[in-house]
């Protein structure tokens, strides 16, 4: 007999847990919590995040301070009982070739959280960060593309110019650990800029709070202590040292927001300029997009491609960028810079139109038809809005630079689904002993193929 919904037969009695609550006990009875255990697993292939792939009983195990191919003993740091849990490499059996001695003592098991491949070989590393981004375009975007990351001059140390210190109950500054609110006190730090940390290091501050440290290619220092609360409702920093930082990038100098964004790698704005400068191939008197432009680094590259005649249409939400843009490149009348968010300024549909529309303008001013979009999101993405506000004003190509691979393979597959097809991609070391890469993408119509 089948048993309807009303159902004496199906209707649980008062004496009894229902079904559904002994199921639901039977899970929670059965959650796995291995906290604190240890136990000897084989390290497979990096992950996106600073750590290799293992296996044990089953489940799989995210190991940091691990390398593929090694057999270490683990301690489980975090378990939340699903199919997968974390931990740390705590006794290597069977060392890689590739590991060596971390330079910092505080990158180790509970030590601080701001490295990930202190133990790997410089040249190691960026084979493994090329096998996450390989990864990436894979199983997100189903492509099958080979990727070499290329390193910046300068080498795997020294490179960091701007810190972000919290300091501890006594005063002390220092960085997280991974994936926690405890703070590990520095006495050095062999990323950072030498010398960049010194005096900040070797003095007390104010209890649980935090300092901004930024060195600029002058070797100027600048302090800030950042205001607690979420990012968009602090008040302003104060400013100890500094405030407008003086940077070398595209042939140019810069005064900017010591603070705001620019690229952390001393090398890192020349080297991502000149691929822009290289791919764009924007014409005389054609129009450029540069979104989440900014204080027009790119936007100035293209000005010189698309000459006086043409139009560099920059977008970017931080006024202060905007402000500092307007006045690096007044010599540029052709760079139109628009504050505001990204996906709110390219909504109106009258921005699609077709190249050689240099003449006519959106509802924000923006010049439509785009020669060449460059985007440079933040770490989530561009996202489908964005791209889809792209692809419809059909540029003949987009350059998307991205700090985050698997960011990246999302936007690319979301140009795939509007027609437009990755062609090329360069990676960068641009923050080595880090998990962290830096791509830029070349995506053009496919319909221009044929």
């Amino acid at each position: 007999m089948t048993l309807s919904a009303e159902s004496p037969s199906s209707r649980p009695s008062a004496a009894s847990p229902s079904s559904t609550s002994t199921q639901v006990a039977g899970e929670r009875a059965a959650k796995v919590d291995w906290t604190g255990q240890r136990f000897e697993v084989e390290v497979g292939n990096p992950g996106h995040g600073g750590f290799c792939v293992a296996r044990h009983e089953g489940r799989v195990v995210f190991v940091r301070h691990a390398l593929p191919g090694e057999k270490v003993i683990v301690t489980v740091t975090e378990d939340n009982g699903g199919s997968f849990c974390r931990a740390d490499a705590v006794e290597v059996l069977q060392p890689s070739p590739a590991r060596v001695e971390p330079p910092c003592t505080a990158a180790r098991p509970g030590g601080c959280g701001g490295c990930d491949w202190q133990h790997v070989d410089p040249a190691a590393q960026r084979l493994l960060k090329a096998q996450v981004v390989e990864e990436q375009l894979r199983r997100i975007a189903g492509l099958e593309w080979p990727v070499v990351v290329e390193e910046l001059p300068g080498g795997a140390l020294g490179w960091r110019s701007r810190v972000r210190l919290a300091i501890d109950d006594r005063g002390r500054p220092g960085l997280r650990a991974h994936r926690s609110h405890r703070i590990v006190p520095l006495e050095s730090c062999p990323i950072a800029v030498p010398g960049s940390l010194d005096e900040v290091l070797n003095r007390r501050w104010r209890a649980r709070s935090e300092l901004e440290v930024t060195t600029d290619s002058t070797g100027t220092l600048h302090l800030s202590e950042p205001s607690p609360g979420s990012p968009g409702r602090r008040a302003p920093a104060r400013q100890i040292t500094g405030g407008t930082a003086v940077q070398h990038a595209a042939g140019r100098e810069w005064r900017v927001a010591a603070h705001g964004f620019w690229q952390v790698h001393p090398e890192a704005a020349d080297a991502f300029a000149a691929v822009i400068a290289e791919w764009s191939q924007a014409p005389v008197g054609g129009i450029a997009w540069d979104l989440y432009g900014g204080a027009g680094l790119f936007a100035s590259v293209l000005a010189e491609q698309v000459g006086p005649t043409g139009a560099v249409e920059v977008v970017e939400s931080s006024r202060r960028a905007v402000r500092d843009g307007i006045q690096v490149l007044a010599d540029q009348p052709q760079v139109r810079f628009h504050s505001g968010r990204v996906e709110v300024l390219l909504a109106g549909p009258e921005l699609a139109g077709s190249n050689g529309a240099a003449a006519a303008r959106g509802e924000h001013g923006i010049a439509v038809g785009p020669d060449v979009v460059v985007l440079d999101p933040p770490r989530k993405g561009a996202g489908r809005a964005v791209v889809e506000a792209v692809t419809a004003a059909a540029p003949g190509r987009v350059i998307l630079v991205a700090c985050d691979p698997a960011a990246m393979a999302r936007d690319v597959g979301l140009f795939a689904e509007a027609g437009y097809r990755l062609q090329r991609i360069r990676a960068f070391d641009a923050f080595p002993m880090t998990h962290h890469v830096e791509c830029i993408a070349l995506l053009e119509p496919i319909a221009k193929e044929s």
